[in-house]
């Protein structure tokens, strides 16, 4: 099937196709000829299966091929990140129609948004709580938005938005056409859905009876020390086949730390989590959707916008908080059909917790096996090349002894003669490692007391120490035994 077989446009399926996107996947199948007639939808599939064209091409053909100038559609993410790839979705679509698609979130400057808005941009893809500011401002003005779209509602419930969404709802009219897209539909999302939609139909794009997490991805569970976790992920990061890879941790701190770590051992690594000002998040994004950076380490709550189909692997560094924390993450891998690995460590005071999450997603490893980077079945698991270390090896400096260093840098001759050299500084460190005994010489020689290897003899060091500090004064005596040193060793400016 086609996007054409669906009653799309001409226009937006050859934007599709200018970039790759041809077929239709199950749930933009079912969601796109009902949202065509304006019918209110509960969507429910799980994460990487396509929800964003599922809504976005209905709402933007129904908004026409030029229309009027004001906010129309209302799109609602919970994450700065997801917003930015929802807004860059339907930046796809629209390319051949004069619809303006504007992205509204915390941690940019208000004008941009505002002088956008002002512009007449018809198609808002925000995060609740700026959308609210600027509604408060009067500087966005929702009494005309004819499409709304609830994009992860059940992460906006566990975000606490529940009661910014229903503020939103409010500032609509009640004949909006109303979609609303959900992984899981816990209660509160349910009562949300009957208050503010007219008879929705419910689209569940996999079949009930499918297990609950996807077939596509591969889950390996390791109970892991806490001090070998790193060089475990960096040994995974070299496995036969390894592409992208997402790598969640607990805290921010520890995505820093992780992603430090990483990049010392020589791996393209970036982080995003909320120490990052959101330039930088968009940075890291941008650098890892292009393929510049192939290790993405981030928080929970960033993992939203990660919507990137190559992703191979996803590492738990940490275990996460629940069953659904979990299918979140591991969503980020097996997309658009792809396969994909989730590998997951538990450290031992977490057994109990992982036994229930493992329960309820029915992965059948309650009791993971004990594991370390020099496990033979660590290697086989992962694919990983025999041998493999957990660093890639460095390009190789051309390494000198001490006295081609002095011949090479401090003299600054290729040939590395015992010559006076043409600067100042290698004269002058020359002149400091000689005896306080030892009578100027000649120029172009070394002093008498000073060896062959530049170093001083052991019975002479004590009286180093009052000459070298004399020396190392411009204005010194004349007439000193140092100063003299020093003028002939120096050459003159």
């Amino acid at each position: 099937m086609k996007f054409s077989d669906l009653s799309i446009d001409a226009d937006i399926v050859s934007a599709l196709e200018g970039h790759g996107i041809t077929e239709p996947f199950p749930i933009q199948e079912q969601t796109i000829p009902l949202a065509l007639s304006g019918q209110d939808i509960i969507g429910q599939a799980k994460t990487g299966t396509g929800k964003t064209f599922g809504f976005g091409l209905p709402l933007i053909q129904r908004l026409g091929l030029d229309p009027a100038h004001g906010v129309q559609a209302l799109v609602v993410v919970p994450t700065r990140e997801l917003a930015v790839q929802v807004y860059e979705d339907l930046e796809i679509a629209v390319s051949g129609r004069t619809t303006t698609v504007v992205p509204i979130y915390g941690g940019k400057a208000y004008e941009g948004q505002i002088e956008q808005l002002k512009a007449g941009a018809q198609i808002v893809v925000g995060t609740p709580g700026r959308l609210l500011d600027l509604a408060q401002q009067r500087m966005l003005n929702l009494s005309n938005v004819r499409e709304m779209v609830l994009d992860e509602a059940d992460k906006m419930l566990d975000l606490g938005f529940l009661s910014d969404i229903e503020r939103l709802f409010a500032q609509t009219p009640a004949t909006r056409h109303t979609m609303l897209f959900s992984a899981t539909m816990p209660g509160p999302i349910v009562a949300l859905a009957r208050r503010f939609m007219t008879k929705p139909i419910h689209i569940r794009a996999t079949d009930p009876d499918e297990g609950i997490t996807q077939a596509n991805i591969e889950h390996v569970i390791y109970r892991a020390h806490p001090l070998d976790k790193d060089e475990m992920i960096a040994r995974i990061l070299q496995a036969e086949g390894r592409g992208k890879t997402v790598i969640f941790t607990r805290t921010k701190r520890a995505a820093a730390k992780l992603m430090e770590e990483l990049t010392d051992r020589g791996f393209k690594a970036a982080a995003v989590h909320g120490d990052l000002n959101q330039e930088q998040r968009e940075r890291a994004m941008a650098a890892f959707k292009a393929g510049k950076k192939d290790v993405l380490i981030a928080t929970d709550v960033a993992a939203r916008g990660i919507d990137v189909d190559d992703v191979s692997h996803v590492i738990n560094h940490t275990i996460p908080e629940d069953e659904k924390a979990y299918l979140h993450r591991v969503g980020r891998t097996g997309r658009a059909g792809n396969t994909g690995i989730a590998v997951t460590f538990i450290d031992w005071d977490d057994l109990h917790k992982w036994a229930l999450i493992s329960k309820a997603l029915e992965l059948g490893a309650e009791e993971p096996v004990e594991t370390y980077s020099s496990s033979p079945h660590f290697y086989a698991d992962m694919r990983i090349p025999e041998g493999t270390k957990g660093r890639i090896a460095a390009p190789k400096r051309e390494v000198q002894s001490p006295g081609s260093r002095h011949s090479s840098t401090e003299r600054g001759e290729r040939g590395g003669s015992s010559t006076r050299g043409s600067s100042e500084r290698p004269a002058r460190s020359r002149s400091r490692r000689r005896s306080d005994d030892s009578t100027a010489a000649p120029e172009g020689q070394a002093p008498a007391a000073e060896t062959a290897s530049g170093e001083q003899p052991a019975a002479e060091a004590g009286a180093e120490r009052p000459a070298r500090r004399r020396r190392r004064r411009r204005g010194g005596g004349a007439g000193s035994e140092s100063g003299a040193s020093r003028q002939e060793s120096q050459p003159s400016e």
